[in-house]
């Protein structure tokens, strides 16, 4: 085997309904839906050397920088599932990743980035096992998912489900589904435009606040609520009826922040500004009959979300009224990913 080299792009995603919870090997406890971005994605880069013995090396560069956090944690990741990398036995990977956004930006970065991974560790298997057949993207899913629950929605453009769903009968625990054929047209122009509240490190992980719903009182009624608004989803997204979609995205998101609020120990990753900026949407929204709306991750950075054709009137609605409320005057403008790959 010759020295080679493959590179993979894949995005960051927003949840509209929300996965908070796991059990087992990166199983979700309720199933979640979520938009595809574009413009937020992480680039990845594997050079390839063949060695002389029977184990693998790794060096890793994120941004041309050694990051040792980074690299401890996909050495984890191989090591925990090495019976599905059995090919890179005999070689050298030198892994360089890089993000289309500021790292320190408040945007989860995971999804993105161990999803490129995991398709440039496919596309190397092919090249070792002289294969030309298509990437499985199934696989892409299930193989990212192991490596951070949400990167198995990243695989897919548009729109994708993970979790077992009655209505889905592909759907499952163990790899995300793409939606894209059960999306109405409005929903596939949608545009994220992510409002920067802070780009501080979260006091409180994504890894601990999954934990921490182990035992949490409200727990069975928030997966119940969950599968609910799951299916309730799944069809405004074939009806295009943008009002319910509102409810069931702001509601997703503030019931996530619930959790945080009412688990032992509680925490809040929300900040003032966060509040002030929903308010302000709202307010908006009523006053202009405009159909933006929010949704939260895992922190306090606000995602307007909203369609094409108001795209103008909203553009507006930030620089003149929400940018004050953003770290640095920032937001990163960004759209559904409407390209396969």
């Amino acid at each position: 085997m010759n020295e080679f080299s493959v590179s993979s792009v894949s995005p960051s995603n927003i949840a509209i309904v929300k996965y908070w919870g796991k059990h087992g090997n990166q199983l979700p406890n309720n199933p979640s839906i979520s938009f595809t971005l574009s413009r937020c994605h992480t680039e990845t880069h594997i050079k390839v050397c063949p060695n002389s013995g029977e184990n693998y090396s790794m060096r890793f560069l994120f941004e041309g920088k050694e990051t040792p956090k980074f690299q401890e944690k996909i050495e984890k990741y191989l090591i925990d599932n090495q019976q599905y990398f059995g090919f890179l036995k005999g070689i050298d990977l030198e892994i360089e990743s890089s993000n289309s956004f500021p790292h320190s930006s408040g945007i989860a970065s995971s999804a993105a980035s161990m999803s490129a991974l995991v398709l440039c560790l496919l596309k190397i298997e092919k090249i070792v096992n002289q294969d030309v057949t298509p990437l499985d993207m199934r696989k892409a899913s299930f193989l990212s998912r192991l490596a951070s629950g949400s990167a198995a929605r990243s695989v897919f453009p548009v729109m994708s489900l993970w979790g077992a769903t009655p209505s889905v009968p592909d759907s499952s625990d163990d790899y995300a589904v793409p939606l894209e054929n059960m999306v109405h047209p409005v929903f596939k122009s949608y545009h994220d435009s992510i409002l920067i509240v802070s780009n501080k490190e979260k006091s409180v992980s994504s890894r601990v606040g999954h934990s921490l719903m182990n035992g949490h009182p409200l727990a069975e009624q928030r997966y119940a609520t969950a599968r609910e608004n799951t299916e309730r989803l799944l069809k405004v997204l074939k009806n295009g009826d943008i009002t319910e979609f509102i409810d069931i995205a702001e509601a997703e998101a503030l019931q996530l922040h619930e959790m945080m609020a009412t688990s032992t120990p509680s925490y809040k990753l929300m900040e003032p500004n966060t509040m002030k900026i929903i308010d302000l949407v709202r307010e908006f929204r009523h006053e202009t009959k405009v159909p933006a709306c929010f949704t939260l991750d895992a922190g306090p950075n606000v995602h307007l979300l909203y369609p094409d054709a108001c795209d103008n009137q909203v553009k507006q609605f930030i620089n003149d009224t929400l940018l004050q409320y953003c770290h640095d005057n920032q937001f990163i403008d960004d759209v559904v990913q409407n390209n396969v790959k």
